[in-house]
């Protein structure tokens, strides 16, 4: 999970440290610093800052990246107001858009402790199907949970405009995708019009996370019986609850998959215990009684939306604003997932698409 931080990535200390007094955050200046990267993730970058028994957890944006779904400031509101009420969220302490600190914007939180099942973590640790039941439905639960927030009461309710949600995302991504394209993927041009044509008028609104994943939660311990926290708020916002199981939906792959998916972007959801799509779908209705009426859109939407989000970083990678070697074929991963997209559109499926 965490490395030393790679090169041309590091912090700079001394007036990193000199923020942190100011705020209150530590004592003494002179306290000796000690800088963990997490290696997980390939957007906002997050760093773990260690002054002897105290540990604070550092975001800030990616290199060479527009402010555009990167704003450290609006991911610092959210958790602001989001922790009183959901205490699953990680608690913002202090926000800075002094370029003379960092050479970004950022923000510092508590450091939430647990289990995060990243792929090489849950193969290290011999889940039972068992566990991967309760596993599922912990994290679908607490998912539902987030549904529920009444986003007015908790002073979220200018996060996002609800109304026209569907319809500007599908615009919007459309417009990052092709912005970012760097190869013609005939595919993607199929899905952003099918998308167009397909989506649905009406819809629920909630604050909806728009990444929950496997490695967004941490658990308390390996009983997995509590969540303790859910990581990653850069893409929060209000919107159509459904757009964000969508998302999660589009990163759940199941052993049935094309080899295409199951080989490239292996998740731990593909052990066994773990519900399959549809399945997720029905254990959501069952939690909220809110019917998934058009599962196809929701599901093709999620992957494009993936497409666009690793696209973009490979492009800041082939434009050399970036130099971590992790991006040098996320085209392929971006090419793929409209690929998958548009079989599902064909065949009507979000399971067993190529037969």
């Amino acid at each position: 999970m965490g490395q030393q931080v790679r090169k041309g990535e590091e912090l700079n200390e001394t007036p990193l440290k000199a923020f942190l007094h100011q705020k209150g955050l530590i004592d003494d200046t002179s306290t000796p610093m000690d800088v963990i990267q997490y290696s997980n993730g390939f957007s906002n970058l997050t760093y773990l800052l260690k002054f002897g028994n105290q540990e604070f957890v550092l975001r800030r944006p990616p290199f060479g990246a527009v402010k555009r779904g990167h704003d450290m400031s609006r991911e610092f509101k959210v958790l602001s107001k989001l922790n009183a009420a959901f205490s699953k969220a990680p608690e913002a302490f202090a926000y800075s858009d002094d370029m003379d600190i960092i050479g970004s914007s950022f923000y510092v939180m508590e450091k939430k402790e647990g289990i995060i099942l990243s792929p090489g973590e849950a193969k290290k640790r011999k889940i039972s199907p068992e566990g991967y039941k309760k596993i599922a439905e912990r994290w679908l639960s607490t998912f539902v949970e987030l549904h529920e927030v009444d986003y007015e009461e908790i002073g979220l309710g200018d996060l996002g405009r609800p109304n026209g949600y569907v319809e500007r995302q599908v615009t919007n991504w459309g417009k990052q995708y092709l912005k970012a394209a760097t190869t013609d993927v005939p595919e993607a041009h199929k899905v952003m019009a099918w998308l167009d044509e397909n989506q649905p008028r009406e819809y629920d609104s909630a604050l909806i996370h728009n990444d929950y994943k496997y490695d967004n939660i941490a658990f308390k311990d390996d009983s997995w019986d509590e969540v303790s926290a859910v990581l990653d708020w850069e893409m929060c916002t209000l919107g159509d609850p459904l757009m964000d199981l969508g998302t999660s939906v589009s990163y759940w792959t199941i052993p049935t998959d094309n080899d295409m998916i199951t080989k490239s972007w292996p998740s731990p959801t593909m052990n066994p215990g773990n519900p399959g799509r549809l399945e997720l779908l029905e254990m959501y209705e069952q939690k909220t009684g809110r019917p998934v009426r058009y599962p196809v859109f929701y599901y093709v939407f999620g992957l494009f939306k993936i497409a666009v989000i690793v696209q973009q970083i490979f492009y800041r990678y082939n434009k050399g604003l970036t130099t971590d070697e992790r991006f040098a074929h996320l085209d392929k991963a971006a090419q793929m997932f409209c690929i998958l997209g548009w079989q599902s559109v064909q065949t009507g499926k979000i399971e067993n698409q190529f037969g």
